[in-house]
């Protein structure tokens, strides 16, 4: 297991569609405790000066850029806004890579990332082959610690990536719900391989879990919320949530979810519930 591996933290801070309010809430999340940090290279969805933005903040507050997990994405062209592209979409798919990589350190104004993820399968496997291979190059040449993949639900399709790749995946971050059975396939192998699965949309998803009579009685009986539980349960089971809540109170709850530890009789009625 690599240095750069045991560095993520177990619960990130994701910065999706906070827009205007991104620098503020990155800093906020960060000063309560929050150590990872998920962005993408996607005007549509992130705003990822932003970030940077808090960055510099936390800079000034002697909170440095070397006790901070970075994340960010390259996002192919059929996730972006053509308003608003942060490459050259008539360059190649390779440059793109690199093109994305490049405005990321401008934006973030660091000058290498802990993790780089392909937000997205492309349509074609050679075309996810081809950003693969790029973000590989970024990684061979130190900048980039860990490379990884987003969005992907098919076993196959990841099973064929890790088996091509020079540089294999250490990271998988995918919707966590029932619609994909929450995944179970894909995390087994996935610990098999000593790739991390990162959870996001884990509690808009299931409210069906989170209003369970067997969780709400679990977390009455230790005095937390329904949300802590949950995002306990999913850490034991080494998923690392990606929480990106705009809420003072619920950024502290999250951060104290460390303070109790679940029983295996616990873990395993939760786990009826998936």
């Amino acid at each position: 297991m690599s240095t750069f591996y045991s560095r993520l933290p177990p619960l990130i801070y994701g910065t999706a569609w906070k827009k205007e309010r991104t620098a503020e809430l990155v800093e906020k999340a960060v000063l309560y405790g929050f150590r990872g940090i998920d962005t993408a290279c996607q005007p549509k969805h992130y705003h990822e000066a932003g970030v940077g933005q808090a960055l510099q903040r936390l800079k000034e507050r002697e909170i440095s850029r070397e006790s901070l997990f970075i994340q960010t994405k390259f996002t192919p062209l059929s996730g972006q806004d053509l308003t608003s592209v942060p490459y050259d979409p008539s360059s190649s798919i390779a440059e793109q890579v690199g093109q994305s990589f490049q405005t990321s350190l401008k934006n973030l104004r660091v000058d290498y990332l802990d993790a780089l993820l392909l937000h997205s399968p492309l349509s074609h496997h050679q075309q996810t082959m081809e950003a693969w291979h790029a973000m590989e190059k970024l990684h061979q040449q130190g900048v980039v610690h860990q490379i990884g993949l987003s969005n992907c639900y098919e076993l196959k399709t990841f099973e064929l990536i890790f088996d091509e790749a020079l540089v294999k995946p250490s990271v998988l971050q995918n919707r966590f719900y029932a619609q994909t059975d929450y995944d179970k396939k894909l995390r087994r192998w996935c610990n098999e391989k000593n790739i991390r699965y990162q959870s996001f949309w884990t509690l808009t998803a299931n409210p069906n879990i989170l209003q369970s009579p067997l969780l709400c009685n679990l977390a009455l009986g230790r005095r937390v919320t329904v949300e802590q539980l949950f995002f306990r349960f999913l850490t034991q089971q080494q998923i690392i949530p990606l929480i990106g809540t705009c809420s003072d109170k619920h950024m502290q709850e999250d951060l104290a979810i460390f303070g109790f530890t679940l029983t295996d009789d616990e873990i395993s009625q939760i786990n009826t519930l998936l």
